[in-house]
Parts: structure tokens; sequence; C-alpha cells
């Protein structure tokens, strides 16, 4: 097979989440928890071969979707275009690490890395199609079934606010529900709220030197988190990330990590309970599975990062199903205006689909009312070009 189309559709669909909408004056929504977000973007790609079989694929952005959609529809999209398709996880593993050796230039992280995970996804999808097994299968995964635990927007560090949010999601049957909020009064009315049955854990996004997250840690510690999520700026601080998890409380992260080397650089240094890759970001499923072997060698826990909800998220689902029972797929806990597919009505618990590849199926009038912007490459078309 050979890959004859690439298709980038940058979709962005409006959600609610159970909050006012934000009265602060800067409306740019740099993190997809802000309170001034009303819809959230994806970036998807589709793959072609010259068989008809078609993958599909997520890269990472939200509001830097742009770059991203830019590094698909020019130097990452043509060196994929006209390849032959992978037929095995190693020849998807060779072609991914050529691509990253041509474009290692231009950096180890962001938006070159985010497509190129895009690409890596869509072949792997392409390859349990061909092989008409769903991706868990192929994976070697001995569970179709797995939990999901509700990553919520931020809700502005009102303690009312999260408590009653964080209340109504565990009576909607989740179990494990994560935060994005900063201040401890917030947190500390949600796990105040909570059945002790509960897991809550805490993303604040970077905000804090080691001095100051180190205090937070300590502070933080009696309510027994389930983890604190990248309290350390600048993320690459390793140092600085290992002294604050030395307080007592669990640290996570890892979704920042500049591709498998900046695990390896994590597990070496003892710097995180939890490791966090996170597929449209580190490099697509091959990565992730290399991630997964070097975290079970240092005795590190991995939980998946996956606040995004298009084929990476079915991605991340699949590989959540090769690790042990306790770990849940993440999920952003939000009211999608219209669902893109299926699967975005979540429950506690997610079965896996049966259909052969991701199971990722998007509605085409979904994506068409919601598209932002889209190119297609060909080689008919780079053909004429050339």
């Amino acid at each position: 097979m050979q890959i004859t189309h690439i298709e980038v559709l940058r979709v962005a669909i409006p959600f609610s989440s159970g909050r006012e909408k934000s009265q602060e004056k800067n409306t740019d929504a740099y993190n997809a928890a802000s309170p001034t977000l009303t819809r959230m973007e994806t970036l998807l790609v589709k793959i072609t071969t010259d068989t008809g079989l078609q993958g599909w694929g997520e890269g990472f952005g939200h509001l830097s979707n742009p770059m991203t959609e830019t590094a698909l529809n020019g130097l990452v999209g043509r060196f994929f275009l006209g390849q032959t398709c992978p037929q095995s996880p190693d020849e998807i593993a060779s072609l991914m690490q050529q691509a990253e050796i041509n474009f290692h230039a231009f950096g180890r992280t962001g938006p070159v890395m985010f497509a190129l995970s895009a690409v890596d996804i869509a072949l792997w999808d392409l390859l349990a199609k061909a092989r008409n097994q769903p991706l868990w299968q192929l994976l070697g995964a001995r569970r179709h079934k797995i939990g999901v635990y509700a990553s919520l927007v931020s809700y502005g560090n009102d303690p009312q606010r999260v408590a009653e949010k964080v209340l109504s999601t565990y009576d909607a049957g989740f179990r494990a529900i994560k935060l994005h909020e900063t201040e401890y009064a917030a947190i500390a009315a949600a796990r105040e709220v909570l059945p002790q049955d509960a897991e809550l854990m805490v993303d604040v996004n970077c905000p804090w030197s080691v001095k100051d997250a180190t205090a937070q840690a300590q502070k933080l510690r009696s309510l027994n988190l389930g983890w604190l999520e990248e309290p350390v700026w600048p993320p690459d601080d390793l140092a600085g990330l290992a002294q604050v998890r030395t307080q007592g409380t669990r640290i996570a992260a890892g979704e920042n990590a500049a591709g498998v080397q900046g695990f390896v650089e994590h597990f070496e240094r003892d710097a995180i309970d939890i490791a966090q890759p996170s597929v449209s970001k580190v490099g697509g499923i091959t990565a992730m599975l290399k991630v997964f072997s070097l975290a079970k060698q240092y005795s590190v826990r991995v939980v998946p990062h996956c606040f995004y909800y298009g084929a990476g998220l079915m991605a991340t689902a699949q590989l959540v199903a090769l690790l042990d029972e306790s770990v849940s797929l993440e999920v952003p806990f939000i009211q999608w205006q219209e669902q893109l597919y299926p699967q975005l009505d979540f429950t506690p618990r997610m079965v896996l689909p049966d259909a052969p590849g991701l199971g990722f199926e998007p509605s085409p009038a979904v994506i068409q009312k919601y598209l932002v912007s889209s190119q297609t490459l060909s080689l008919m078309t780079e053909a004429a070009h050339a």
C-alpha cells in the first residue's frame, strides 16, 4: 500500500461545563481548561492509501493548532506522502525514526513532534485495519473494558463551584476526578465534600517556583491526593521536581516531556511517581509503547495524559487497555454541543470497539459543521506542482 492522500482537518466544537461565562478581560485561552474557553479544537489527520484504506490520527495543539496544522500541511505531510504504508509495528517504528531524524533540528517537542504524533496514530490505525483487528487486540491488550476518570475544566478557584461540580461528577458515577485549580481552598473544598472512596487528583499546569511548589506539596499532603501534576516552572526543571517529590505528595508529570528521551531523564532523576505520556504530543503510539517499556524498567506507574477528544483519545483508550486494571482513561469532562463520535458520551467505564483499527469514526456532518480549516495533500497534486 502507498500513502496517496493526507487530509488535515481543524475542528472546533462548542461545549458547556456548568460554569458561568468568564468575565475576565483577557479572553485569550492558552490552556484547554481555561475558564475563558467555550469551544475546544481538535486537529485531525486522515491518511488514505491507494487501496482506499483510511487511518485517523490527532495532533496536539488546542489554540496553537495552526502551527501544528502548518507542519502537517507542509514538510511533515510531504515526507509521508507517497511512502509505502508500513506493514508491521517495526516498520512503523523505522519510518517514524527516519522522520524524527530528518526533522530533529526543529525541536524534540512542539508542533513538528505533534504533527508526527498524528501521523503515527494514523499509521497504527491503518495497520490494525489492514489486519482486520481492533487496535487494542493488535497491541496485545487482554482487556477491552477500561475505567474512565473525569478531568474537569477550571472553575476559577471558587471553592463553592468546585465543590458543587466534583459532587455532581461523583453522583454521575465517577470515582476518580481531576481538578485544574491552583489554590488550596478550592482543592480542600473538593476533598471535603467527596466521599472517601473518591480519588482526587490536581493538575496545576506548571505555576510555581521550586520553593513555592515545595511549600504547596507539603500543605496538600494532608488531602491525600492521587497526585499533584506538573507543579514546577519550568516543567523541565527535573531536579526541582525531584525536590518537590520529597514532601510526600505524589508527583505526576511528563505531558510536556521532549519525546521518549525526556522520559528517560525523568526516570533517571527520580523526578516523578506517575509518568504521563501524551500520545498526541510525545510521538504517537510508537513512542507511548517505548515509554511504557521504560517505565516498567524504572518501576514508575504510567497514567497517560489525554485532554483532547479526537483520534488521540481513542488511541489513548487502546493503550490504557495494556496497563494495569487500576489505570483509567482521562477524559475532558464537558458536555459537547454535538458529539463528534459516540464514545464521547462518557460514563465511568468504556468498552473498546470491536471494529478494526482505532474504532474512531467521526461524523462527517459534525466535522463539516464545525470545520475551521482543511487541506488535502495528494500525490496527483504534488506531481502537478513538481
